[in-house]
């Protein structure tokens, strides 16, 4: 018995909706193969398609077990599942355990990989463990004052973790079908191994993360949370020591920076010690919301009673001078307050599992290039997202509140005065605000000049109605620390800058991706005897 894939099976949502989508698959793949001496294992990939007037369906890749011979070709095809091996370890001695800076999904990943190898990582959390994190959240979300070492970007699980979940991404990586593996077996839905757009949800994602790490554990590994690198030693071009804390120092010969996108302090730090490392562009704009009952009927039209799932989108728009996009869009989610640093305000978009809240959201962003950048300063993105963020925090008023307009009043550049059909989702307070006054000029100019394009096959997209709430800053990291073919900073041997922080990923699952990679160089490079 053979298993085989067969692509491009096209089911309508409402055939599926009435027959189930099981047997509907069965019917289809019947037809096929002209045959019903087939078993069904699962779906390997399914996705929405709502281009053709004449409906929308799904796209469906199934896998099915055939006894006997198969011609393949069309949309047939063998099938094998895709397993991680293990390598060899090197021949270069290690006697201290490597050190993981970050418990994102880099950090985490690479210290996975590096405790299945027998290397018992180190991973040093400046914030709290997932748990004590989502209280310190959940308070700073109600009013309580800012913790600046333990919020929405710093602490065990990194700053996807209160975002959506998503793990869509661009990179053609057969270590991503592992990251999914791995996921499913920490707790998430085996739907992520082959939604189009996976997501977990922030209300699960927690618990995938703390099993992951319980692994990693039970093999040998050690957290610290609540714990920041504040230093970095190293003799004659290799890592020394690091200092944590201002205080205790710990031998390490290999240390994985997966620092995240918002560490600036750490930045600081490792520029003070001379550590290679450039500007990076990144883009910068608001949130916009609009009611996903809106968004649903555009996307489905007349079959969105077939569909259970809420609809996404996404838009770009190229202009001369820079491109607007939307960007990490959450399906029945809301605004939150995703500030680190006490006087500043950021937000960003989140969705629960179910994705059934009344709103959608969505980065509304342009490019900020270097040349906007205030000075040629290795960390001057980090300075201009720090004024986007004074701004956006001046306008608020105080902590915990964020300024919004109506998109209708943004376009006119005047403050709102009331709310439309739709009303904020922001996890606080709210305060009318001409975000104009918020944004760099070119910023604002490159949003409205998106509208016409974005509108054209959005419709919903240029409700005068629809909120903005300012500023969304942290889509990526502004910085690049360089590293070279081995993954080591450069005239650093040990160091291996890692993940979205150090400029190499942009979400979960390349960061995760990454994380994986540099562990591999470093079981490669090293024979661990701790």
């Amino acid at each position: 018995m053979g298993d085989f894939e067969i692509r491009n099976i096209s089911i309508s949502v409402e055939q599926a909706f009435h027959e189930g989508l099981e047997e509907s698959l069965v019917t289809s793949i019947s037809r096929v193969l002209g045959s019903k001496e087939f078993k069904l294992k699962g779906i390997l990939r399914k996705s929405i398609d709502a281009r053709h007037r004449s409906g929308v369906s799904y796209n469906i890749s199934a896998l099915v077990a055939v006894d006997g011979h198969l011609n393949t070709g069309g949309n047939i095809f063998p099938y094998k599942e895709y397993e991680y091996k293990l390598q060899e370890q090197g021949t270069e001695e290690l006697h201290e355990r490597p050190v993981v800076i970050g418990s994102g999904p880099c950090g985490l990943f690479c210290a996975y990989i590096l405790a299945v190898h027998g290397f018992k990582p180190m991973v040093i959390e400046r914030g709290s463990g997932i748990q004590e994190r989502r209280k310190k959240v959940r308070a700073f979300w109600s009013g309580s004052e800012l913790d600046e070492e333990s919020n929405v970007q710093f602490g065990e699980g990194g700053a996807g973790t209160f975002s959506d979940g998503k793990l869509v991404t661009r990179i053609n990586d057969p270590r991503s079908r592992f990251v999914l593996q791995k996921m499913t077996e920490a707790g998430a839905d085996r739907r992520i191994l082959y939604e189009s757009k996976p997501h977990i949800g922030t209300d699960r994602l927690i618990g995938v993360i703390e099993n992951i790490r319980n692994e990693i554990i039970g093999l040998g590994g050690t957290f610290l949370f609540d714990t920041k690198v504040t230093d970095i030693t190293t003799k004659n071009g290799k890592i020394k020591s690091i200092k944590i804390n201002d205080s205790d120092d710990i031998s390490a010969q290999v240390v994985i920076a997966a620092i995240g996108h918002s560490s600036r302090d750490t930045y600081g730090m490792l520029f003070k010690n001379e550590i290679a490392m450039e500007q990076k562009q990144f883009s910068a704009g608001l949130r916009i919301e609009h009611m996903q009952k809106v968004v649903d009927e555009t996307q489905w039209g007349r079959d969105r009673q077939y569909i259970r799932e809420s609809a996404e989108y996404s838009a770009n728009c190229k202009m001369p001078e820079r491109n607007a996009y939307t960007f990490c869009m959450c399906p029945g989610g809301v605004v939150v307050n995703a500030a680190s640093e006490k006087g500043m305000l950021a937000v960003n978009g989140m969705s629960y599992s179910g994705r059934d809240g009344i709103n959608s959201n969505s980065a509304w962003v342009a490019e900020v290039k270097a040349g906007d950048f205030p000075s040629s300063h290795p960390l001057a993105g980090i300075e201009l997202q720090r004024q986007m963020e004074a701004m956006a925090f001046g306008a608020a008023g105080r902590s915990g509140i964020a300024p919004v307009q109506k998109l209708a009043d943004f376009i006119e550049g005047r403050k709102s005065s009331n709310f439309g059909r739709i009303k904020p989702s922001f996890t606080g307070d709210t305060v009318f605000s001409d975000l104009n006054g918020v944004l760099p000029v070119y910023l604002s100019k490159a949003l409205k000049g998106s509208l016409r394009s974005f509108s054209s096959r959005l419709p919903f997209f240029n409700d005068p109605d629809a909120v903005l709430t300012g500023t969304e800053t942290r889509t990526s990291s502004p910085v690049r620390i360089i590293r070279d073919e081995n993954m080591q900073s450069p005239g650093i041997t040990g160091l291996y800058p890692a993940g979205e922080g150090a400029g190499y990923a942009g979400g979960i699952m390349s960061a995760a991706v990454d994380g994986i990679k540099v562990a591999e160089e470093i079981v490669k490079r090293y024979n661990y005897l701790g």
